[in-house]
C-alpha cells in the first residue's frame, strides 16, 4: 500500500526521535504490516488513519505505541551460536577469574522477546564456577512482558533450542512452553530506550547488543556505542551481530580473531 509522502516523512521523524529507528524510503513497505494490528486495536479503519492521527492529533501514548509497533522484534534462541560458545568457553570464565566473587554482569540490550537472555541464562546454569547476573532490556514493553512470562510457542522453541535444553529448562503448558522458575529467576527485565540515559543501569562486564545498531544511522550508532562504553567495565566486552562493526566509534576496538567481539579502547575516557 502506498501512503502519502508527507505522512511517511512525519512517521520517520517521530521514529528517529523516539527510538532511533531509521525509516528509509526502501523500508516503507514495513508500515502496513507493522501498524495494521495497532490500527485494529485502536479502532481505526486503516493504517492511513493512524498516520493521519499522528499528524493532526498526536498524543504521547499513540506515539509510543507506533514506535513500539515499528520496532524490530526478530530473535531466536542461540541465534548465530558462535557468540554463545565464545561467551561460555572464554569470556565468562576469564572475567569471573578476575572478579573476587566470580560474578559476571551481562546486559542484553534490544532483547526483544527474551530468547537471547534466556540462552545466556541456560549457559550460566551449566557453569557453576561462574555467577551470572543477566539484565534483559528492550524498547518495547509488550516484548518485555512476553519475555518475562517466559511463554513461547512450539515454533519459537524449535528455532535454535536443542531438545535436551528444551526438556531441561521448559515446562509444557497446553500448546505452549514456559521457561521454568529457575530459568526465569536467572534474568531481570527492564524497559530501556537506547536513546536515553544509560548510566543508571550500573556497570557491566559484557554487553550483548546484537543486530540492533544496524537500524540506526551513523551518528546514532556512534552515540549509542559511546554510551554503552560508559557502562562497560574497562576489561569488559561488547558483542555485536556478525554483520555489525564498531567502526563508527572510537570507544571500541575489535578483539583479534573474534568476529563480532569488541573490547573497550584503553584510550577512551568518556565518563559513565
Amino acid at each position: 500500500m502506498t501512503f502519502q509522502p508527507d505522512h511517511v516523512e512525519h512517521l520517520a521523524t517521530i521514529l528517529k526521535a523516539v527510538s532511533g529507528f531509521v525509516l528509509s524510503p526502501e523500508k516503507a513497505y514495513l508500515i502496513e504490516p507493522r501498524l495494521a494490528p495497532l490500527a485494529r486495536r485502536e479502532g481505526m479503519a486503516s493504517v492511513e488513519q493512524v498516520l493521519l492521527r499522528l499528524r493532526r492529533a498526536p498524543d504521547e501514548r499513540l506515539i509510543w505505541a507506533v514506535a513500539e509497533a515499528m520496532s524490530v522484534n526478530e530473535t531466536t534462541f542461540f541465534r548465530d551460536r558462535s557468540p554463545f560458545e565464545l561467551f561460555r568457553d572464554e569470556i565468562a570464565p576469564a572475567i569471573a577469574s578476575r572478579r573476587r566473587d566470580r560474578t559476571v554482569r551481562v546486559w542484553c540490550a534490544g532483547v526483544a522477546t527474551g530468547q537471547e537472555a534466556y540462552s545466556l541464562a541456560m549457559l550460566g546454569l551449566q557453569m557453576p564456577e561462574v555467577k551470572l547476573e543477566i539484565l534483559g532490556s528492550d524498547f518495547s514493553q509488550r516484548c518485555l512482558e512476553k519475555a518475562q512470562s517466559g511463554l513461547y510457542t512450539q515454533f519459537e522453541v524449535q528455532r535454535g533450542l536443542p531438545v535436551r535444553q528444551l526438556i531441561e529448562h521448559f515446562d509444557k503448558v497446553d500448546e505452549m512452553w514456559r521457561a521454568n522458575a529457575r530459568l526465569r529467576q536467572a534474568v531481570a527485565w527492564k524497559p530501556v530506550n537506547l536513546m536515553g540515559d544509560l548510566s543508571r543501569l550500573g556497570r557491566f562486564d559484557v554487553v550483548f547488543c546484537r543486530n540492533v545498531l544496524t537500524y540506526f544511522d551513523e551518528p546514532t550508532r556512534r552515540d549509542v556505542l559511546e554510551k554503552i562504553a560508559g557502562v562497560l567495565e574497562p576489561d569488559g566486552f561488547l558483542v555485536l551481530g556478525a554483520a555489525e562493526t564498531s567502526m563508527d566509534s572510537a570507544a571500541f576496538r575489535p578483539a583479534p580473531g573474534r568476529r563480532g567481539l569488541y573490547a573497550r579502547d584503553p584510550e577512551f575516557r568518556k565518563a559513565a
